[in-house]
């Protein structure tokens, strides 16, 4: 393939994907500039689009139309009333869970785990802690189910809430059987999602 500095760059994009590697990412390439009118054009406007009207609500983490101006205990994105908050790592986990249709209350997505060192993870100041135990308060909760993976960092951060909910009567749960040491919530299928919500443990 002729060296096109366009083209390069966007094999180099393509190929940072989750999954994809560069002869994965060449071939995208290759399908987009051969279908331009059907695929490369509205692609871009539909990227376009999504750079400029969504973004991750700065209270809970989940995406929202730029739109829509959220505050604590006046949710936008959920209009039902819920008792419960399941806490998850990033997207990728609440829309595993969401699709497996186990859990019905509000998510809270951290947007990562608490590092273990300074070169892996977040800290503390970077994830929606701050802002979880206020949603627990604002807005009457009262179950926290923390579905943190169960790596380093997942229990980490999962002890860390619980840790700064000590003082209070909230009942804190975690998934339990079904969900392997080391595991990703985003990896799990639904059997074992399942499994690891009906038989979460009070913590």
């Amino acid at each position: 393939m002729q060296n096109i500095s366009e083209i390069e760059e966007l094999i180099k994009l393509i190929s940072k994907l989750p999954g994809l590697g560069p002869k994965s990412a060449k071939r995208i390439v290759l399908k987009l500039i051969n279908n331009r009118n059907e695929l490369a054009k509205p692609l871009a406007k539909a990227l376009a689009e999504v750079y400029k009207n969504i973004s991750r609500c700065k209270i809970c983490g989940t995406l929202k139309s730029n739109i829509i101006e959220c505050s604590y205990n006046d949710c936008k994105i959920v209009e039902k009333k819920y008792d419960k908050i399941c806490v998850v790592e990033n997207l990728a986990d609440q829309w595993t869970i969401q699709n497996s249709n186990i859990f019905q209350g509000y998510y809270h997505i951290l947007g990562g785990t608490i590092s273990s060192s300074s070169s892996n993870g977040s800290s503390k100041q970077d994830l929606l802690i701050e802002s979880l135990l206020k949603r627990i308060k604002e807005e009457k909760i009262d179950e926290v189910i923390l579905a943190t993976s169960a790596t380093v960092e997942g229990q980490t951060t999962a002890f860390y809430i619980q840790n700064s909910l000590k003082d209070t009567e909230i009942k804190i749960s975690k998934l339990a059987q079904g969900l392997p040491i080391g595991g990703e919530i985003e990896n799990l299928d639904d059997g074992t999602l399942i499994s690891a919500f009906k038989n979460r443990k009070k913590i």
